[in-house]
């Protein structure tokens, strides 16, 4: 359930094309379901702007399902999103939900993905290393499923910078960007001295022994040189996308939108 949604039914009471009736059945749903091993919350989408999101691990396959099948049916007009999601995961949810769709390498399962962007402003999501693109492909299908166009510009990282260099144009025509890397971290303080736009920067836990599982990347972040980047926790793709997309969300809509 989101806003447009609770909108229109009040525009169809208000010209007599629906009664009150008919109405409350509609919006009859409580602020969360109990389904005893989850209470849903089903109106997420009218404060944030976006559904709840299922955090898969430690959950079963049975509740993942349960729980996206509950939120396609309480929001039937929104995407419904699980993160870090396995195979066998997305086949139960498909028993449930015909329509689920499995992104394997962002390791998330979408229903709902929109057909086109809902904003205009394009997040750019630049990785360093292929070992990262687990990460930044949530960050890109994440941003995507929240309805922002979104650029990707992979395997970009400090050892080969003119790889970075020669894709600038990437950079320039971006809203907001998302940097993904692992090892020490240094390409979100390198594209965020060629940027004015807002820069989300995501450690990953991708490296040798010193690195830590991706601390060394997030102090390094934590303490860039250049100004004005934000940083998410260590793999957190989601989390960046999350903050993109509400960053993008100020953007002007294109226009007979």
């Amino acid at each position: 359930m989101d806003k447009s949604y609770i909108k229109k039914i009040l525009e169809k009471v208000s010209l007599g094309e629906q009664s009150v009736d008919a109405a409350m059945r509609q919006l009859q749903h409580l602020p969360y379901t109990d389904l005893r091993f989850a209470k849903v919350d089903n109106h997420r989408c009218i404060r944030s702007g976006f559904p709840e999101v299922i955090f898969c691990p430690g959950k079963t396959t049975d509740q993942i399902a349960a729980i996206f099948s509950h939120l396609t049916r309480v929001s039937p007009h929104s995407p419904v999103l699980a993160t870090r999601a396995a195979p066998d995961m997305h086949l139960e949810v498909q028993k449930a939900v015909p329509g689920a769709s499995y992104y394997q390498t962002a390791r998330c399962i979408v229903h709902g993905m929109p057909e086109k962007p809902l904003r205009q402003g394009i997040v750019l999501v630049i990785c360093a290393g292929t070992a990262d693109l687990p990460v930044a492909e949530e960050a890109a299908v994440c941003c995507q499923v929240m309805g922002n166009p979104v650029e990707r510009l992979y395997d970009v990282g400090v050892a080969g910078i003119h790889r970075l260099l020669d894709n600038q144009e990437y950079i320039h025509r971006a809203s907001v960007l998302i940097v993904v890397a692992g090892m020490e971290g240094a390409l979100a303080s390198v594209v965020g001295g060629l940027t004015d736009k807002p820069l989300i920067a995501v450690p990953t836990s991708v490296g040798y022994g010193a690195s830590f599982g991706g601390l060394a990347a997030l102090l390094t972040m934590l303490n860039s040189c250049s100004a004005g980047i934000g940083v998410v926790n260590i793999d957190n793709g989601f989390g960046a996308a999350a903050l993109a997309n509400s960053i993008n969300r100020l953007q002007r809509l294109p226009t007979g939108d």
